[in-house]
C-alpha cells in the first residue's frame, strides 16, 4: 500500500465506471449517440487539416512515396486502435487514455497522459483552426474574387499578425457544443458525410489527369524521407481516439465504442491512400509540396477552372470546422474526468442541468486555445502535437497489457488480436515515428513533460480525491494498489 501522496496509486476500473455512471445514464450527461452518429463523430474528428492542408507537407518530405508514409502512419494507428477498442469497451468512460492510465500505471502517469492530451486535443484544435483560414480564403476567392488580408488570416511567421478565422471557428464550435450533444452530433454527422463526398469527388477529378511519370523518382529522399513524411502524415490520423471520450454519451458503449473505432480507422486509411495517390498522380511532387490549399490547387490545374477548386475549398472549410467541433468536445470531456478526480480545478466537471454539457469548461477551452490558433504557425503546433499523441498511444498499448494481467476478469466485448504482439508492435511503431520528429521536437516535448510533472506535484497530488480517501461505491477504501513491476 502506497501512502496517500504517492503518484503510483491506481484507480480501479470498477470505480471509474461507477463514478461516471457509464452503466446507467452518465454523470449528468445524456446517452443520445448511436453507432452511426459515433462513426460520423470519429470521422469528423479525424478528416480535416491533416489531409486538406498537411498533405502538401508530407509530399514535401517523402515525394511520391507519400502513399507509403500514409500507410506507415496508418499501421501505427491500427495497432493502437486495437488497444483503444479493448479499453474503450472495458472501461467506457469519458476520460479515454487518461482513465486507462489511471487504472493501470498510476496517478502520476495518468496526469502526464492528461497533460499530453492537452497537446493532442487542445493544441491540435489550434493547429486545425489555423488551416481553416487557408481554405476559407480559397473559397472566398472562388466565390467573390476577394480574400481576407494576410495580416488577418495568417499567424506571425507566416506573413500575418493574427489568424482571425481560426479564432472565429473555435468560438462557433463552442457555441454549438454548449447547446447540447444531440445538436453537436447531428451537425458533426452532416459535416462528415459532406466532406467524405467532397474527397471522393476530388479523387474522381484527379484520377482523370493521372500520369505514371509523376510517381518517379518514387522515394527521392529514401527511407529517411518516408519516415519523416510518416511522422507528418500521422497528424492526419489524430482524433480517432476521440471516440472513446464519448463513452458516457453513447448508447451501448461497451459494444459501439470498439466497433466505431475499427470502422473509422478502416474508412480513413483507404480514403487517405486514394487521395494521396490521386493528388500526386495528377501533379508532380514539386507542384504539390509545401503549397497551401493543395487539394484545391490540384483540381484547379486539372479542370483549368476555379470552380472545382472552390467546391473542394468549401468541403475543406466544412471538414476542418467539424474537426474543431469534435476535438474540442474530446478535450472538454477529458478535463471533466480529470476534474472529477481533483487533478484539475472543479470548474471543468460542472454540468449544466439545462443543456447536459460542461458549459464553463467548454468556453474556457475555446478561449484558452484560441490564442495559439491566432498567433502560432501551423508547422510548430503540428510537430509538438504529433509527438505528444504518439507518447499517449504508446502508454495505451502498455495499459492494455497491464490490465490484462491485473484484471483478467474484467468484461471485454473486444479483445486485441494476437496479444501481446499487437500492443508491442504498437509501442515499437510509435517509437519509430517519435524518432522521425527530430531532436528539436524531442527537446520541446521533454520540457513540456517536465512542466507537467511540476504542475502535478504542486496541484494534482495535493488535490487528488483518491489521495484524500476516495471510497468505492460499496463503502470500502478506494484501491491504491502498487503499479505492477512488469507486464
Amino acid at each position: 500500500m502506497r501512502p496517500s501522496g504517492s503518484g503510483l496509486r491506481v484507480k480501479s476500473p470498477d470505480l471509474l465506471v461507477a463514478e461516471s455512471g457509464t452503466d446507467l445514464e452518465g454523470h449528468g450527461l445524456k446517452r443520445t449517440m448511436g453507432l452511426f452518429q459515433l462513426v460520423c463523430f470519429g470521422i469528423g474528428a479525424i478528416v480535416g487539416t491533416g489531409i486538406f492542408v498537411g498533405l502538401s507537407d508530407t509530399v514535401a518530405r517523402s515525394g511520391p512515396a507519400v502513399v507509403v508514409s500514409f500507410v506507415l502512419a496508418a499501421v501505427t494507428c491500427v495497432f493502437t486502435a486495437f488497444s483503444f477498442a479493448e479499453l474503450g469497451g472495458a472501461i467506457p468512460v469519458s476520460g479515454s487514455s487518461y482513465s486507462y492510465a489511471y487504472a493501470t500505471l498510476g496517478e502520476r502517469a495518468a496526469f502526464l497522459v492528461g497533460w499530453c492530451l492537452l497537446l493532442e486535443y487542445g493544441v491540435s484544435v489550434s493547429a486545425v483552426a489555423v488551416g481553416w483560414g487557408q481554405y476559407l480564403n480559397e473559397l472566398l476567392n472562388s466565390l467573390t474574387g476577394w480574400q481576407l488580408p494576410a495580416a488577418l488570416s495568417n499567424p506571425p511567421g507566416d506573413g500575418g499578425v493574427v489568424n482571425l478565422p481560426a479564432v472565429v471557428v473555435m468560438l462557433l464550435a463552442a457555441v454549438l457544443l454548449v447547446r447540447g450533444i444531440r445538436e453537436s452530433a447531428r451537425a458533426t454527422a452532416a459535416m462528415a458525410v459532406l466532406k467524405l463526398a467532397v474527397l471522393v469527388l476530388f479523387c474522381a477529378i484527379a484520377f482523370t489527369a493521372f500520369e505514371d511519370g509523376n510517381l518517379t523518382p518514387f522515394a527521392p529522399e529514401g527511407i529517411a524521407g518516408i519516415t519523416s513524411g510518416a511522422s507528418v502524415a500521422f497528424f492526419s490520423y489524430i482524433g480517432f481516439d476521440a471516440i472513446t471520450t464519448a463513452g458516457e454519451e453513447v448508447k451501448n458503449p461497451r459494444r459501439n465504442v470498439p466497433v466505431a473505432i475499427m470502422i473509422c480507422i478502416g474508412v480513413v486509411t483507404v480514403l487517405y491512400g486514394v487521395v494521396a495517390l490521386s493528388a500526386i498522380g495528377a501533379l508532380s511532387a514539386d507542384q504539390v509540396g509545401d503549397r497551401p490549399a493543395a487539394l484545391s490547387l490540384v483540381v484547379n490545374q486539372v479542370t483549368h477552372s476555379a470552380v472545382g477548386g472552390g467546391v473542394i475549398a468549401f468541403g475543406a472549410v466544412v471538414a476542418i470546422a467539424s474537426v474543431v467541433l469534435a476535438v474540442m468536445y474530446g478535450q472538454t470531456r477529458i478535463l471533466m474526468s480529470m476534474s472529477r478526480d481533483g487533478l484539475v480545478p472543479r470548474v471543468f466537471e460542472r454540468i449544466s442541468p439545462k443543456t447536459a454539457t460542461p458549459v464553463a469548461g467548454t468556453w474556457i477551452v475555446a478561449v484558452v486555445f484560441a490564442v495559439p490558433a491566432a498567433v502560432v504557425p501551423l508547422d510548430v503546433v503540428m510537430n509538438l502535437t504529433t509527438i505528444g499523441t504518439l507518447a499517449v498511444m504508446a502508454v495505451v498499448n502498455v495499459s492494455v497489457m497491464v490490465l490484462r494481467r491485473t484484471r483478467p476478469d474484467l468484461p471485454r466485448r473486444f479483445r486485441v488480436p494476437l496479444f501481446p504482439l499487437c500492443p508491442l508492435l504498437g509501442i515499437a511503431f510509435c517509437g519509430y515515428l517519435i524518432y522521425g520528429t527530430g531532436p528539436a521536437t524531442w527537446l520541446q516535448f521533454a520540457a513540456f513533460l517536465a512542466a507537467g510533472a511540476v504542475v502535478y506535484a504542486l496541484y494534482g497530488r495535493r488535490n487528488s480525491r483518491l489521495g484524500q480517501g476516495g471510497m468505492e461505491p460499496g463503502g470500502e477504501a478506494a484501491e491504491r494498489a502498487e503499479v505492477p513491476a512488469a507486464v
